[in-house]
């Protein structure tokens, strides 16, 4: 069942989500040559709870860590610890932060230092592919539409999408339905209705999209060895449109 949030419980996820963007914003300015991924975390878990939040992912099934931290050919979570981000590293950061029982969750994928070209276009079209999808988010938009859209600019560039690992509904559970893929047919799937609330997160690869999961039981990587980058807005679906919930304002 996908659950439509009254406007009481979009305020507090609107507030989750504000506070899921400063610590991105506190990310972007750490993350830098020489950081270990456990001091990103510390930085992460003191200012999400500086707010009046927790954060979402901590303990969450058992995971450690406060954020998802994955460099490199790490897809997704990645657990935070002893690791040094080098000059030239990509590091994907997955956010999580709940506010009086509602959750906001986004990830972007920073350059550390100086990153290739084939680093900055990787992150470039993945960025590009979250907003594809997002300019379609509205109602009566059946919600393939908006799957099909990101896949086009993610293989259009030579890149490949990530099957196994998909977006989701998110509100007072952090995965709620629907389960939303970065692939699919156009005009298929549920239609979105206002009050729906989306956590929309396509998921690339440079090489094939082939990934497993290390002995850690958590952390995701790329079977070939190939760079991948993960970008994720919430959004609610409004009557005309969307808004994106962990966007800080200009």
């Amino acid at each position: 069942m996908i659950i439509c949030k009254s406007e009481v419980e979009l305020g507090f996820m609107r507030e989750a989500g504000r506070i899921v963007a400063m610590t991105h914003r506190l990310m972007a300015e750490s993350v830098k040559p020489g950081i270990t991924t456990r001091e990103l975390d510390n930085i992460a878990e003191r200012f999400i709870r500086s707010q009046g939040a927790t954060p979402s992912f901590k303990g969450y099934n058992g995971f450690s860590g406060s954020i998802c931290a994955s460099v490199n050919d790490e897809l997704v979570h990645g657990i935070p610890g002893d690791r040094v981000l080098n000059e030239g590293d990509i590091i994907s950061i997955d956010i999580g932060a709940q506010y009086r029982g509602y959750h906001g969750d986004s990830a972007w994928t920073y350059g550390v230092g100086t990153i290739s070209d084939s680093a900055k276009k990787l992150l470039e079209v993945t960025e590009r592919s979250l907003y594809a999808g997002l300019e379609l988010v509205k109602p009566d938009v059946r919600l393939y539409t908006i799957s099909h859209a990101i896949q086009r600019v993610i293989e259009d560039a030579g890149f490949s999408v990530v099957r196994e690992y998909v977006g989701h509904g998110v509100g007072a559970d952090l995965h709620e339905e629907p389960q939303i893929p970065n692939f699919g047919t156009p005009d298929r799937g549920p239609r979105l209705k206002p009050g729906m609330t989306l956590a929309i997160e396509p998921m690339v690869v440079i090489g094939e999209r082939y990934v497993k999961t290390l002995a850690d039981n958590w952390t995701v990587v790329t079977v070939d060895g190939t760079w991948c980058a993960h970008f994720e807005h919430t959004v609610a679906v409004t009557p005309d449109g969307c808004e994106i919930l962990t966007k800080l304002e200009e």
